[in-house]
């Protein structure tokens, strides 16, 4: 039998590995290890079995394993350590930095199943305080997590977003003469972007060239054409059929909202031509949009009183310097750990603060807000007295995810259902192009929010852009207010508020719905009605 003692090595390292990560015998680890060291460096060479027991560090059972690895590409013991170890769990084991010591502690400890899962971690600061990690191991591990995600071909629109407006920037720069547009899937605002759409006017014969490495394609169209070719190329073809796209036979357009008026119809905004809520539209035309400069507030933020890089004033004053007239704290609760979750006395102390605060900086208010874990039966975490204490409650899920749709949508009930919820989080738990959310039924979900006078968050952070846009009608179809909130861990994420307002406008959502685009008098009044 020839034997390819690379390819060997490969699975012998593999199956070390895993055996580490689940804690296996370390002697036979480290056997493993010794052969994988030895067999690497061998070149492929015809030998039966029993002269593979006069190579350094192979015994009889390893011999064994061997020929069945050369055999069948694979091994008893490895397919066994496969299917103990979830999909995500290998996809970490990848990431440069980290070992199967690590990538346990971080699987056990802080219950992360993937590079999404872990990259949001990273974001959140909860890599700094596990032992054998810190701040230099964190930031290195989100920059290689970073690396593997350019790779895939699918982007965040938020990662995208500055290299994109750069490329185009440089295009009318350097190409004064002709017209340059994003379009494709970023001018309809899509959360993910696999590619960057760019059309222009100019030759097809001119060459165009991007320092970035975001993948881009350059669309090409006559010059009376432009706006026309925008909406066509900016459009789903679902939305060119429900606007009869076909049926316009002019070209020359100065706008892409003197496109719509020749089809007779009101203007589509790009991120409105998806082929989802034409209808609606059409019937009620959503004149009240949100938009930026309507959020008077921030709701569900973080400092250091729990996984925050910021202290508490220095996210509220910069909260004040935005513009914003209101801030609310929502540091995690004492069941996450992994968050360093604020115990009984650590919320007494956030709230004394609080109140000095709101002395200092007047009339900017600071609201005692808590995030408030949703346990597995859906209770909330804390006492009702402590979380009578708090000004507003956002209730929601951050552990046990793995839940059919029935489980789910009970879960988040019961806990919809507590008096003391006024916000549901990040209702899926989803974060994109890395975990699905967890399946809930999203039509009783709504309907228990909307009986009980609860708020449902579009959590505006890129990574979840959750609440899903597709089922904002509806949440207003029920009374259902919408609250765009950053859930920022420093200063920095309140900018995200924009990502949020984005995807809130695809949803058709109107300032009327928006709970934090009230004013801080209207929000007062708001906390004070009973659910």
């Amino acid at each position: 039998m020839k034997f390819d003692f690379y390819e060997i090595s490969e699975v012998l390292k593999r199956t070390a590995k895993l055996m580490e990560l689940h804690e296996g015998n370390p002697f036979k680890i480290n056997a493993l290890n010794n052969a994988v060291f030895h067999l690497s460096k061998l070149p492929s060479a015809e030998m039966d079995a029993a002269e593979l027991l006069k190579i350094v560090g192979i015994g009889k059972s390893l011999a064994q394993t061997i020929v069945e690895i050369q055999s069948t590409g694979t091994s008893k013991e490895l397919n066994l350590l496969l299917v103990q170890s979830p999909e995500g769990i290998l996809e970490m084991l990848k990431v440069k930095g980290l070992g199967p010591k690590k990538v346990r502690l971080l699987w056990k400890e802080l219950e992360l199943e993937s590079i999404g899962e872990l990259y949001y971690a990273c974001l959140e600061n909860r890599l700094v305080a596990l032992k054998g990690f810190g701040k230099k191991t964190q930031d290195a591990v989100k920059k290689e997590i970073e690396f593997i995600r350019s790779s895939k071909g699918k982007h965040l629109f938020a990662d995208v977003e500055n290299a994109a407006m750069s490329f185009i920037g440089s295009l009318q720069k350097e190409f004064a003469t002709y017209r340059f547009e994003i379009t494709g899937e970023m001018h309809r605002q899509c959360e993910i972007i696999s590619s960057l759409e760019i059309l222009t006017d100019a030759p097809a014969d001119a060459n165009f060239n991007s320092h970035s490495e975001l993948p881009f394609k350059i669309l090409h169209c006559e010059k009376d054409s432009f706006y026309k070719t925008l909406v066509q190329t900016s459009s789903t073809p679902q939305h060119l059929e429900k606007i009869a796209f076909h049926t316009l036979k002019e070209n020359l357009f100065k706008s892409e909202s003197a496109v719509y008026e020749a089809l007779q119809l009101p203007y589509f905004y790009p991120e409105w031509r998806e082929g989802v809520f034409e209808d609606v539209i059409l019937k009620s035309y959503p004149h009240d949009l949100i938009s930026d400069g309507n959020l008077r507030g921030t709701l569900h933020n973080h400092s250091r009183y729990s996984d925050g890089s910021n202290t508490l004033r220095e996210m509220a004053e910069y909260a004040k310097s935005l513009g914003l007239e209101y801030l609310g704290i929502c540091d995690h609760s004492k069941s996450a750990v992994y968050a360093s979750g604020m115990t009984e006395e650590r919320v007494a102390e956030q709230h004394l603060e609080i109140e000095k605060l709101n002395k200092d900086l007047y009339p900017f208010k600071v609201y005692k807000g808590i995030e408030s874990d949703i346990l597995f039966n859906g209770d909330l975490d804390y006492e009702d007295e402590i979380l009578r204490s708090f000004d507003f409650v956002v209730a929601s899920i951050h552990q046990h995810f793995k839940m059919d749709e029935e489980k789910a949508t009970a879960r988040l009930i019961r806990a919809i259902e507590h008096p003391a919820t006024r916000i549901l989080g990040h209702p899926t738990g989803r974060l994109l192009l890395s975990r699905m959310g967890y399946p809930v039924h999203h039509k009783k979900i709504i309907d228990a929010c909307a009986a009980n006078g609860v708020v449902i968050e579009l959590n505006a952070n890129p990574h979840r852009l959750d609440l899903d846009w597709r089922f904002i009608p509806e949440c207003m179809e029920k009374g259902v207010k919408i609250s765009i909130n950053p859930d920022a861990h420093e200063i920095a994420g309140y900018q995200d508020m924009r990502f949020g307002v984005k995807v809130a406008r695809k949803g058709l959502l109107t300032k009327s719905y928006c709970l934090n685009a009230m004013d801080r008098m209207e929000f007062e009044q708001w906390l004070k009605v009973n659910k």
